[in-house]
């Protein structure tokens, strides 16, 4: 799978770019969001996902790998499919969706074109737990690690344990522990407490 694509922007309008990289153009399908994002700068790196069916393969690019993985947990809900979290992404800022999904606010999602009550109820209904559980900050930005617990409580959230279980087995590791611990340290010693 391709992870992103940095080379010169060649044409952009609100529902698509070109970048051109070492002569081959890529037409990537990009949400409003993203257009906003993107500037009129010469060169231009999108983080991208690949949608591969039957009659062809689709790139879809993103401003920000937040913004990429807001799109993958939507289209993971049954019934909504790549252009549909595009269009989901082009309604409402990444923000929104995750504080409307994570508050259960079904009214602000049932507004998005398209998505009407029962797709509204089944995309809090499926992402409402996922998303309270890795941290509504997990998406929004590249999580910046400061510190190796910082990493650590990281890898712990993306094996599936919830924050909050996951900082406690950390915290009590690094009281019982002597000395500075390594991630791969901190990570075995909180996983025999989880």
């Amino acid at each position: 799978m391709y992870e992103y694509l940095d080379g010169k922007l060649i044409f952009k309008c609100p529902t698509y770019v070109v970048i051109d990289t070492n002569g081959i153009g890529w037409h990537i399908n990009i949400s409003l969001n993203t257009y906003s994002n993107i500037t009129s700068q010469e060169r231009c790196k999108l983080f991208v996902w690949q949608h591969v069916k039957e009659d062809g393969h689709t790139l879809y690019g993103f401003a920000d790998e937040g913004e990429r993985r807001l799109f993958l947990h939507l289209i993971s809900v049954s019934g909504i499919g790549p252009n549909t979290g595009r269009m989901i992404l082009s309604s409402i800022t990444p923000a929104e969706i995750q504080t409307a999904i994570v508050k259960g606010d079904v009214p602000l999602i049932q507004r998005i074109k398209g998505i009407g009550p029962k797709s509204a109820q089944r995309i809090i209904l499926e992402l409402q737990d996922k998303l309270k559980k890795e941290g509504i900050e997990t998406l929004t930005a590249i999580p910046q690690y400061n510190t190796a617990k910082d990493e650590a409580l990281s890898a712990l959230i993306m094996l599936g344990f919830a924050k909050n279980l996951a900082e406690k087995a950390l915290t009590n590791t690094m009281n019982t522990e002597s000395g500075e611990l390594s991630v791969e340290q901190l990570i075995k010693s909180a996983l025999k407490s989880l």
